[in-house]
């Protein structure tokens, strides 16, 4: 049962976008509810060459994916974002780890990043405690970051740089 991690294909897109419906993922992101298979075709299907969506699978089935967005401006190509969402029943499988890992090696080794940021709701302890294992610490607390549920909450802003 080994982990597989590579890019993402378009026969991913359905199980992607189902992966982002699940109600803690959806909570954990900036998606919306009733994501439509149009939606995630259009982001995925064609993507631009600053972005690299990874999937993690096992046995064929898709656990997790990582999307990793390089900036495109003068001053900030060194520096890319990513976001991720791992299934509700492969959580603390090593999964989200495996992800994190696989981000850091595309970026640091093959696409130029010398800094990796993201976002982390302050309630999600776990991505926190794995975010924080794998070397990003958190470089401030955006308030009001985001409505969930009718709410805004706030995030971690978290970043790891090249050893």
């Amino acid at each position: 049962m080994t982990l597989q991690i590579r890019h993402s294909e378009p026969a991913d897109i359905p199980a992607i976008r189902d992966l982002y419906a699940q109600p803690s993922c959806l909570a954990a992101t900036l998606q919306l509810p009733h994501p439509s298979l149009t939606l995630w075709e259009r982001r995925l299907g064609n993507p631009p060459d600053h972005f690299t969506s990874l999937v993690a699978l096992r046995e064929g089935r898709l656990l997790g994916q990582v999307g990793i967005e390089v900036f495109t401006a003068a001053r900030r190509r060194h520096v890319a974002n990513i976001g991720m969402a791992v299934c509700e029943d492969a959580r603390r499988q090593g999964v989200g780890r495996a992800l994190v890992r696989a981000a850091k090696a595309q970026c640091f080794g093959w696409l130029g990043v010398r800094r990796i940021e993201l976002e982390c709701y302050v309630d999600n302890a776990g991505a926190l405690a794995l975010y924080e294992s794998e070397g990003f610490v958190v470089e401030g607390t955006a308030r009001g970051y985001a409505l969930r549920e009718g709410e805004y909450v706030d995030v971690h802003l978290m970043a790891c740089a090249k050893d």
